[in-house]
């Protein structure tokens, strides 16, 4: 490992703080002045920005349009669907006051005590109350469904235990919300976004998912299913990374929404939410980074390929730079996001360290031999393995080794994964495997006292029941009562 990256943690060592030092040092994300809030930098922002752009994409190829809404929420609106309410009330910050004032000594202000709201506001937690409380103007007829609308924006959940991309008290993500005419319609969108974001994680962030509907004590609050993709960290813990609700009708008639369907009947809509957030970032660094630093999938880094030259001087840099100009075009040419670093002020070692932790997939060294032997050093950020390439053809080489280093994390995520899956049907063997990590399948006798127990004893939850598994009939290893299925338990963040 380079000696510029001899202060980042291993992860044998301490998996969570290596988590947190690589956020750092890659130049993610750092800590704000606002207790559980983070600033997201710019070479953060970047893959979040490309994820953005993806995922818009695969949205609207469902018919989905953006749209905004505002960040506050009256109180009153959370008030109306009982579930709703209960599930974020703890989690929710209020405006109680609309003004400040100076204060008597003149250095500094306060709250204006006269300046109270008649209702205190809500900074949104989710937005389903101010959407439903909206939609209620904007479905009338049949002909006004589906509705499918989407918002990128952020949410604020009052968390005391937070961690950068992970679980912090504000958070960027998008949220979809759809009404239907049927219900038939709403569980279908439900299950089709599910997949959506599956597609995205495997095939862009080469992140292995599993599929699955949430036991009812997991739900989304409100929810009548919640359907979600469970990915596998390093550590063996779970990611919930994506969810997709099936809200039936709940909201819309807790916002009285109505409309006249095909037979000129009142009738109420149905409902689907479904969202994914900036712990996608999370995900992406704990599920492929190494103890030098990040790994990004080419699909999502910010730059794909650097170009690095050594040792030119007079003629001899004017030629490198020429050459790797024409690489740069060439690259382009192809939609490949390129850099080439020809910064003085910066030895090669320190550049090569750099660009290893902050995972660009491709670096190219470019020195006067190669000039004269007419090659080029290729480095791939996955394997860390260097070969020599000739210069011609360079670019379309390094077009398909982004494509095989794109399928080479994916094929060791999902290897690894596969390998701390685990059938298990003895409840003291559990406990025990269990606390180093992994995927189990085990029977559940369905009720929420076995599952509490579970939690209790453990630490370990149900995620999901899988879609992937035939289930079969079995005896619940801690029950010994009768299952019908299979679930996915383990540890997660």
């Amino acid at each position: 490992m380079a000696i510029e990256l001899k202060e980042l943690t291993k992860r044998a060592d301490n998996y969570s703080q290596w988590f947190n030092d690589l956020i750092v040092k890659a130049d993610l994300a750092e800590q704000s002045a606002v207790r559980g809030c983070m600033v997201i930098k710019p070479y953060g922002y970047a893959i979040w920005e490309k994820m953005q752009r993806a995922m818009d994409d695969m949205f609207k190829e469902q018919g989905v349009q953006n749209a905004y809404f505002p960040l506050l929420i009256p109180k009153s609106f959370l008030s109306r669907e009982a579930e709703h309410v209960e599930g974020f009330a703890k989690e929710c910050a209020v405006v109680t006051h609309y003004r400040l004032k100076t204060n008597e000594a003149g250095d500094g202000v306060v709250v204006d005590p006269s300046a109270k709201l008649e209702e205190e506001l809500i900074v949104r937690p989710t937005s389903e109350t101010m959407i439903w409380n909206t939609y209620k103007n904007w479905i009338h007829s049949h002909r006004d469904l589906p509705l499918l609308c989407n918002q990128w924006c952020n949410v604020m959940r009052w968390e005391m235990r937070t961690r950068p991309f992970l679980r912090t008290s504000e958070f960027l993500w998008q949220e979809g919300h759809c009404a239907f005419a049927t219900r038939e319609e709403a569980e279908a969108n439900a299950q089709t976004m599910l997949k959506v974001y599956a597609d995205f994680a495997e095939n862009w962030m080469a992140v292995p998912v599993m599929q699955g509907v949430k036991s009812e004590t997991e739900r989304f609050a409100g929810a009548l299913d919640t359907y979600t993709i469970e990915a596998m960290m390093q550590d063996g813990k779970a990611l919930q990374s994506g969810t997709s609700h099936f809200l039936g009708q709940n909201f819309a008639k807790a916002f009285d929404v109505t409309f006249l369907n095909k037979e000129n009947k009142l009738d109420t809509p149905w409902a689907t939410s479904w969202g994914v957030s900036t712990r996608l970032i999370g995900a992406l660094i704990m599920t492929h980074s190494d103890d030098n630093g990040l790994v990004l999938p080419p699909k999502l880094a910010p730059l794909q390929v650097v170009i690095v030259p050594i040792g030119g001087k007079g003629d001899t840099q004017i030629k490198l730079d020429e050459k790797a100009a024409e690489i740069v075009a060439e690259l382009k040419a192809k939609g490949i996001s390129v850099k080439y670093d020809n910064d003085n002020n910066k030895r090669p070692g320190f550049k090569f360290a750099d660009y290893e932790l902050k995972g660009v997939p491709v670096r190219l060294v470019l020195g006067a031999r190669d000039m004269e032997n007419g090659t080029i050093e290729v480095m791939r950020r996955d394997t860390l393995q260097k070969e020599t390439r000739p210069i011609e053809g360079i670019s379309a080489y390094v077009e398909t080794l982004l494509d095989e280093i794109q399928a080479n994390i994916f094929e060791k995520a999902r290897s690894f994964r596969d390998s701390h899956i685990y059938e298990c049907d003895n409840y003291e063997e559990f406990k025990e495997k269990v606390k180093d990590g992994g995927f189990f399948l085990c029977h559940w006798d369905g009720t929420a006292e076995t599952e509490a127990k579970i939690k209790e004893e453990t630490q370990a939850t149900i995620r999901c029941v899988p879609f992937a598994f035939e289930q079969t009939p079995g005896v619940d290893m801690v029950s010994g009562k009768p299952s019908k299925c299979r679930v996915l338990i383990a540890r997660s963040y």
